[in-house]
């Protein structure tokens, strides 16, 4: 078996080598931009994973998971043209570095090139897997469209907002998973269990991730704190303090929510008020809710428990910590 380092070497390695043999190059070079920016490359890394917990060779696969890779990068793309915004991963967006009109259209050529790569994929699971696929999409799609909407309503309840981030979040990490199990021949019970593993640790992901905008060492999170506090953003925390917050407390909060002209001060404010609700605690347990039902779904795996082992280090690295 590899281990995830490796195979993240093999599947960087054959990413930075396709071909882009098309024309217009002004139509690709976008495309092959945002491929190259780097990422922790998070789904292509689990369904080669997932490929290994039975077959030894997962560099067969290596163009379904680019495919992945691919299709994770298309919404990051227009995600950032929906939000303005400047920089990805340290670099100029594509809307900033051409223009929106070519992130829009290089943005959809990454759609259709991600489905060209995945439909290279064992023509006996063609099938499977292409419906699996298109599903996510689709469902991914819908998460977005739940968040966009979200932001103009203060009433969103908890459960709205986990199902907002399993569609926007999970499902792909779910979808990475199952494909690199029914590429393997997996059995169909593994296929599903691997598939509601992804689904869990997708949700703990996310959620750390709303902990860590406000807790988090910005040098290790990789970006400034408070983001999500100063936009505004319907995320766990700011949910569960409305719904958790006595009638002063949601006042202040309420207050600080509608000043745009102080981020500091706001930043701190609402932290404040966070720690007084007890939305730490109630975060990290809620992550550790996730992290500990992903686990069951990965025991219920049904091949020997060395061959987990990798997949099992791998989530946890994912996490930055152990529960």
């Amino acid at each position: 078996m590899m281990t995830a380092d490796e195979i993240l070497a093999k599947f960087n390695e054959f990413l930075e080598h396709l071909p882009y043999d098309r024309k217009p190059f002004s139509l690709y070079e976008p495309v092959k931009y945002v491929l190259s920016l780097g990422g922790k490359r998070i789904r292509p890394t689990l369904m080669l994973l997932a490929y290994n917990l039975y077959k030894d060779d997962p560099e067969s696969i290596l163009m379904p998971a680019c495919a992945l890779e691919t299709y994770h990068n298309y919404t990051l793309l227009h995600d950032d043209l929906m939000d303005n915004a400047d920089l990805r991963r340290g670099h100029m967006t594509v809307h900033r570095r051409w223009d929106a009109n070519t992130a829009i259209l290089s943005g959809d050529s990454m759609l259709v090139l991600a489905y060209q790569r995945m439909a290279q994929c064992r023509r006996d699971k063609l099938a499977d897997v292409l419906n699996l696929f298109t599903e996510t999409a689709l469902e991914i799609g819908e998460g977005q469209q739940y968040d966009m909407e979200f932001e103009q309503r203060n009433d969103v309840t908890e459960a709205e907002y986990i199902e907002m981030i399993r569609l926007k979040t999970s499902v792909l990490l779910a979808c990475a998973l199952k494909i690199g199990a029914l590429l393997a021949d997996a059995p169909e019970a593994d296929c599903d269990n691997l598939y509601r593993f992804g689904e869990k640790i997708g949700l703990a992901f996310q959620l750390q991730d709303d902990f860590l905008d406000v807790y988090g060492d910005t040098k290790v999170f990789g970006k400034a704190i408070g983001g999500d506090i100063l936009a505004g953003k319907k995320t766990f925390m700011l949910i569960n303090a409305l719904a958790h917050a006595n009638d002063c407390q949601r006042k202040e909060l309420e207050q600080w929510l509608a000043i745009n002209d102080r981020p500091k001060e706001k930043i701190e404010a609402v932290t404040r008020l966070y720690n007084e609700i007890g939305i730490d605690r109630m975060a990290t347990e809620k992550i550790a809710f996730y992290f500990t039902e992903s686990h069951r779904y990965l025991e219920a795996v049904n091949v020997d428990e060395s061959r987990k082992i990798e997949l099992r280090r791998y989530a946890e690295r994912m996490m930055k910590r152990q529960y």
